[in-house]
């Protein structure tokens, strides 16, 4: 059996004799073949080039040809910002100052489209049915917050009509960018809307089901396999993902896998996830990978199970961790080997990693807590929404951003007791885990924090 086509019977959340296996390469392809992820995402020849290698190093069942959630903004006017190890970060919101109708006119033969295309089309004729190819597009509610910036939270309760009117828009774009990802040969069109783990339940049924249903509904439409990608704390919001209109819901290390499994069977839906990102594939050892794996693969039991990561690989993911992943899946016998090695696992600490004494401190320290504001769209929201609630109050606080894919990073992220990405700290307590406060909330909270300190 093919690997396609063990892909496609647990997206029919029908049993598999192993799990499917996803890496999400994004531009971790570019790594691996010695490209920046800047050249590595302006070139389809560099991105079959780091696809096919893929393959041969991770044996996988599915593959995406780029994970860029920025693509549809490019092309709609968002500023970007490129980086050498991460795909662009939105830098401006054209919505801000403009409206819909002054938004240049969609189209999928403008930014980087045609090339995708390019790669896509020959990368189906290289795998041919061995593995299944991936279309990922920008959902509804994460696109609208790349045009509309963070006002978008604000604007949920002030003009809540505005902002459908701007989600309707998005759904548009949805639907053209499946539409272009199936007709040049896409098996499974994932709609990734990490943004969606930051707001609440009653808000995710208002603001997204309505809207990401339309765009699963287009896809069936088309003929292609769809999923759900969320990436981030998104429990709150569990049910109303399980209860979409979508093949497979698709999380990240934040969720309880047991709690996803339970749901998706309840709605007879195929679910993924939830290898660890960074303390496992990018920091860990081939041991942690294994491990890891199990872990996933014991849970996710025997039907509509796909293993994954929970976002798009860092670009200096080591190629053994895996490597050491396609071993688990691919052979028994290391299953078991792994099985009689997780008995012994250290504890890692982080000594030397140091707290300030946030009590003596004169400014009001704020710790953010993410995964990487360059490549992950809610962390750079919530860093740029603290930011720009600190600017009010001038040099009384300062702001600093742990990236996990650091040890010091973790070790802020152990010793603060954060157990969300992304997360706000203020003088050292949890106040915002996973969700990004609009900039009039966050700004109130910290005055009071500025106050307490002067009069203390």
């Amino acid at each position: 059996m093919s690997g396609k086509e063990i892909l496609f019977k647990a997206l029919r959340d029908e049993k598999t004799f192993r799990p499917a296996w996803v890496p999400f390469v994004g531009v971790h392809g570019g790594k691996i073949i010695g490209a920046s992820a800047k050249d590595y995402l302006h070139s389809s020849d560099l991105i079959v080039q780091g696809l096919m290698k893929a393959c041969e190093l991770y044996r996988p069942d599915g593959l995406p040809v780029v994970f860029d959630l920025q693509m549809e903004a490019e092309v709609l006017g968002c500023g970007m910002k490129w980086a050498e190890e991460t795909p662009p970060a939105v830098t401006s919101h054209p919505l801000t100052t403009a409206t819909l109708s002054d938004l240049p006119v969609f189209d999928t033969c403008k930014g980087r489209y045609p090339l995708v295309a390019d790669a896509l089309r020959t990368l189906k004729a290289r795998v041919g049915d061995a593995i299944a190819l991936y279309g990922l597009i920008t959902g509804p509610f994460t696109l609208a917050l790349h045009l509309m910036g963070t006002n978008i939270f604000l604007k949920m309760y002030d003009e809540p009509d505005a902002v459908k009117e701007v989600l309707e828009f998005c759904v548009s774009v949805c639907r053209k960018t499946s539409t272009f990802y199936v007709e040049n040969g896409a098996d499974v069109v994932a709609v990734v809307d990490p943004m969606t783990s930051q707001i609440s339940p009653d808000h995710f049924e208002e603001f997204v089901t309505t809207y990401v249903n339309q765009v699963f509904a287009h896809i069936r439409d088309e003929g292609a396999y769809s999923s759900l990608f969320v990436c981030g704390n998104a429990t709150r919001n569990l049910v109303h993902m399980c209860a979409s209109q979508c093949d497979n819901v698709s999380v990240d290390e934040n969720i309880c896998l047991e709690t996803l499994r339970e749901l998706a069977q309840n709605q007879k839906k195929s679910f993924g996830g939830n290898l660890k990102l960074t303390t496992v594939l990018l920091l860990g050892t081939e041991s942690d990978a294994r491990r890891d794996a199990l872990r996933c693969m014991d849970v996710g039991g025997e039907a509509g199970f796909i293993l994954a990561p929970g976002c798009d690989l860092p670009y200096k993911t080591p190629e053994k961790n895996l490597q050491a992943v396609a071993e688990i899946v691919h052979d028994e016998y290391q299953r078991e080997v792994a099985r009689v090695a997780s008995q012994e696992v250290p504890l890692k600490v982080f000594e030397n990693v140091e707290l300030p004494d946030y009590n003596k401190e004169k400014r009001v320290i704020v710790d953010v807590v993410t995964l990487d504001s360059a490549s992950c769209a809610p962390c750079q929201y919530m860093v740029d929404a603290v930011e720009k609630a600190a600017d009010a109050l001038g040099d009384k606080v300062v702001v600093r951003e742990h990236k996990i894919t650091t040890h010091s990073g973790l070790g802020h992220m152990a010793k603060l007791s954060v157990g969300q990405i992304p997360t706000i700290c203020i003088d050292g307590e949890v106040e915002f885990p996973s969700i990004i406060p609009d900039i009039k909330t966050l700004v109130e909270v910290l005055q009071k924090k500025v106050e307490g300190k002067e009069h203390s």
